[in-house]
């Protein structure tokens, strides 16, 4: 995006408040493009001059037609989501709500718009269930969506499939059609990310993280937000015409390209931190067990206490359960090539914001939370061990 070539390109980010919104919009408008940030909440940082920032949700039709007024949009980057993990995963409407009817108004706000450009923000879920993918494309078939573990991971695929099947959709008082494409992105890490990482490090010093489990071998995928913003911003350009719309309807996985255990790849944020890995394996089959009574509990007691489940079902499959998927579509057709990067920017940023075992301390609630995960990892091995009996 040369800014001689295209000063007048104007972009609207939903969820442009988030943490990896935010830094699209940020990289954009380095890049002397003019950038709407739209989210229902304004983001953390400071808003850099030549960013505008709108806030709206996307459930509501006359929010979104504000964030397009007085804008002629030449792009839209939908990021906007909700129920990714924890206890968002188990909010079934608002997750309905925000994923399905949320792009439902904004595929039809770009047609009503004009906008030629749709990027959405998809997910590796929308192909994964649970089962080992080893090395997946782009050809292989949506997971049925009765076999979803999650709320989240089903809407996600229902908008996906909206949104690849809005491209070449003709625009509103125009002779242009709507150009659309889907990335699906692994776990996003960073220094800075907000929704993942300050889960693990108050499970790491609250002291709640005293075991790994499944197959040591058993291998998933990362992407950095840096690689991930390239991707957005090579996605856009190959809906062009110059690039002859190579991306139009097309899905890309996107990642850093560098399969690895789960936990391995946490290692050097526990240890830098100055905690002891943890050596304890469990079985995938217990922590999975273990998952399904904590979420059986905050169906129970949710709505007088909506405490943070430890894992969830969807949690343990995606941590413990091998797939990786290849980049090769994404070099070749959008030229994205992942750039190395590892997690010591992010263990310094805990250490900058007063983490790390010289300055952490339990938090008044952590002997409520041991004993809650004492009470049910021990229900789970006994409903794990009469499952085995059974099958015997």
């Amino acid at each position: 995006m040369d800014p001689k070539r295209s000063p007048k390109e104007t972009v609207l980010i939903t969820g442009g408040g988030g943490y990896f919104g935010f830094r699209l919009g940020c990289a954009l408008n380095q890049k002397g493009i003019h950038v709407i940030l739209f989210d229902i909440n304004s983001p953390a940082e400071t808003i850099p001059e030549g960013i505008k920032f709108i806030q709206g949700d996307i459930r509501h039709v006359s929010d979104v037609e504000k964030a397009f007024q007085d804008a002629d949009v030449t792009c839209v980057f939908h990021i906007a989501s909700y129920g990714m993990s924890g206890r968002e995963q188990l909010s079934r409407n608002p997750i309905e709500e925000v994923n399905i009817r949320g792009t439902d108004n904004i595929l039809q706000a770009c047609q009503r718009r004009m906008v030629p450009r749709l990027v959405y923000t998809s997910t590796f879920n929308v192909i994964f269930g649970g089962q080992v993918i080893r090395n997946g494309d782009e050809s292989l078939p949506y997971l049925p969506l009765h076999l979803h573990p999650d709320h989240y991971s089903r809407t996600k695929s229902i908008a996906e499939k909206k949104v690849l099947e809005a491209n070449g959709t003709p625009l509103n008082g125009g002779d242009g059609v709507l150009r659309t494409c889907a990335l699906r992105p692994a776990g996003i890490y960073g220094p800075g990310e907000q929704r993942h990482l300050p889960r693990i490090v108050s499970y790491i010093e609250k002291g709640l993280f005293k075991f790994v489990y499944g197959d040591p071998g058993s291998l998933v995928e990362f992407v950095h937000v840096d690689n991930l913003v390239q991707a957005h911003i090579l996605a856009s350009e190959a809906l062009k015409a110059d690039k002859g719309h190579i991306a139009s309807g097309q899905p890309y996985f996107i990642s850093d390209g560098r399969p690895v255990n789960n936990f391995e790849f946490f290692r050097p944020l526990v240890e830098g931190l100055g905690y002891t890995f943890p050596s304890t394996r469990l079985p995938l089959t217990l922590v999975y067990c273990f998952a399904f009574l904590t979420e059986m509990v905050h169906f129970i007691l949710g709505r007088l206490y909506n405490f943070q489940p430890f894992l969830t079902r969807t949690e343990v499959y995606k941590t413990g359960v091998t797939h990786y998927f290849s980049l090769e579509k994404a070099k070749k057709e959008l030229g994205y090539k992942a750039q190395p990067f590892d997690l010591q920017e992010v263990v310094e940023w805990f250490k900058a914001h007063g983490h790390g075992r010289s300055s952490g301390s339990r938090d008044s609630d952590c002997f409520v939370w041991d004993g809650l995960l004492v009470f049910l990892l021990i229900i789970a091995i006994l409903t794990w061990l009469l499952s085995v009996i059974l099958l015997l």
